[in-house]
């Protein structure tokens, strides 16, 4: 399923100043998706990031953070850059979501707080209340309580950042979605790659759509994607195209010669 098919610029003169200057968005006039799963690669600064953000402002993603996509003082320049795309629509997900690697820790402490404030709401209400105002408040309460262990665990601070990702994923995607994640790969292995990528061929037969910014060759080589290169322009480049394939591909084959010139 392809929610978002298209954004494009819109014709008005862009402001001066960042990200106007970037030059992918100098020239970006629009990018079509065609397939449920959509790769943005490109080097650090090329503006993959900055689209893929601009993208969840303008559909108003809820976040895996600590902020809302509308507060979220990081996405400043997001929303400038949102102010100036129109979005098409096949039709409307059910679901949405956008997701950066480094929310992971702001997300945690969120989840934590929110957890050690029905602890003490329960406290309150059993030294506070009784009869059946008592039963009714705690059993509310201690609902709640559990929602978040079963979907988080007792103690989410407990697990390793690839571990909490993988379950955030398995509990937050669902069927007939659009998620937008920008890289994912940062706090997995290599097997945890390859465990994100059957999360995602699992949810894409499931109707969803995913817009994936990333330095991965391991979750580029999904099947069927599209791979779209940032480079002076948008291009779309097969996996063994993609430049970071090929640089890895090449050390691998042969590590010596590159270290050689460090």
């Amino acid at each position: 399923m392809v929610f978002l098919n298209q954004i494009s610029m819109k014709s008005a003169p862009l402001p001066e100043g960042y990200p106007f200057n970037l030059p992918i968005i100098e020239s970006f006039e629009q990018l079509e998706f065609r397939s449920p799963v959509t790769f943005l690669v490109g080097e650090n600064g090329s503006g993959k990031s900055t689209l893929l953000e601009a993208v969840a402002v303008g559909l108003k993603c809820p976040t895996v953070g600590a902020l809302d996509v509308e507060r979220d003082p990081m996405l400043n320049e997001a929303r400038k850059l949102a102010q100036h795309l129109t979005f098409s629509r096949r039709k409307h997900p059910r679901n949405k979501m956008f997701f950066r690697a480094e929310d992971a820790i702001g997300f945690t402490r969120r989840v934590n707080a929110e957890m050690s404030e029905l602890d003490k709401m329960s406290e309150d209400f059993d030294n506070n209340l009784s009869g059946y105002g008592r039963t009714l408040a705690m059993g509310t309460v201690a609902g709640q309580r559990q929602a978040f262990t079963a979907r988080y665990g007792e103690n989410p601070d407990g697990k390793s950042h690839g571990e909490w990702f993988l379950e955030v994923m398995q509990n937050r995607l669902h069927r007939n979605g659009l998620y937008l994640l920008d890289e994912p790969e940062t706090p997995l292995s290599p097997i945890r790659q390859l465990s994100l990528l059957s999360i995602i061929q699992a949810m894409v037969a499931q109707n969803c759509q995913f817009i994936i910014a990333t330095h991965s060759p391991i979750l580029m080589a999904l099947p069927d994607a599209e791979i779209m290169q940032f480079d002076n322009r948008i291009t779309s480049v097969p996996w063994d195209q993609v430049e970071h394939v090929e640089i890895t591909k090449a050390f691998l084959n042969d590590p010596e010669s590159f270290l050689r010139h460090l």
